[in-house]
């Protein structure tokens, strides 16, 4: 006896319908396999499963990409919107960007020049000129930094104001005591008096 006919609607069970999708799928993917292999086609099959899960085939001449390709240009139909179209676009020219980025680097580098001619050599070389001077002034600066900061520490060793107000705060200033400190200290850190002669009348 053959088989029944099957009505073909939802199976309402669903362990009776994961076991009828998966024989299915294997089915569908098989015969896939054999019209690619038999008939030298070119075969893409997509199926998502209720759950979401994904199975796919592809023959293996092809990619599904170049399928999806071979689709648009053939049907005319428009499998993109006009914002992937977008997104595609953006990402391409950012690829070209990076491309001669690293060209560009390859360049500074000293590498890949034989190419360049005369007009694009003298370009290279202005650029390499104004990144060596932009890195002069920055070491120039970092030095002044931290020469002004060994200066304000060699301040601070030798000068300490807060005896100075202490001392100050209890009437008692040792003038001799002073011109000793000031005469073991170096000579860029002495005080030096606005009026030479006012020393003279202490």
């Amino acid at each position: 006896m053959g088989r029944g006919k099957i009505e073909i609607k939802r199976i309402e069970n669903s362990s009776n319908r994961q076991v009828t999708y998966s024989k299915r799928r294997n089915g569908i993917m098989k015969k896939a396999k054999e019209i690619s292999v038999l008939c030298d086609a070119q075969v893409s099959v997509i199926i998502f499963a209720s759950s979401g899960k994904m199975h796919e085939f592809c023959s293996p001449s092809t990619t599904l990409v170049d399928m999806l390709d071979q689709y648009h240009k053939l049907s005319g139909k428009r499998l993109w919107d006009a914002k992937h179209e977008h997104l595609d676009n953006e990402i391409n020219r950012i690829k070209k960007e990076n491309d001669s980025m690293q060209i560009e680097l390859r360049h500074l580098k000293g590498e890949d020049i034989s190419t360049l001619n005369y007009k694009e050599l003298m370009v290279l070389e202005e650029a390499l000129d104004n990144g060596v001077s932009t890195l002069k002034a920055k070491q120039n600066e970092m030095i002044e930094e931290e020469n002004q900061n060994l200066q304000f520490k060699l301040r601070q060793l030798h000068l300490d104001p807060m005896d100075e107000n202490v001392m100050e705060s209890q009437g008692v200033y040792d003038h001799q005591g002073v011109a000793d400190y000031e005469a073991q200290m170096p000579f860029a850190f002495r005080v030096q008096p606005m009026q030479p002669n006012l020393q003279e009348r202490f």
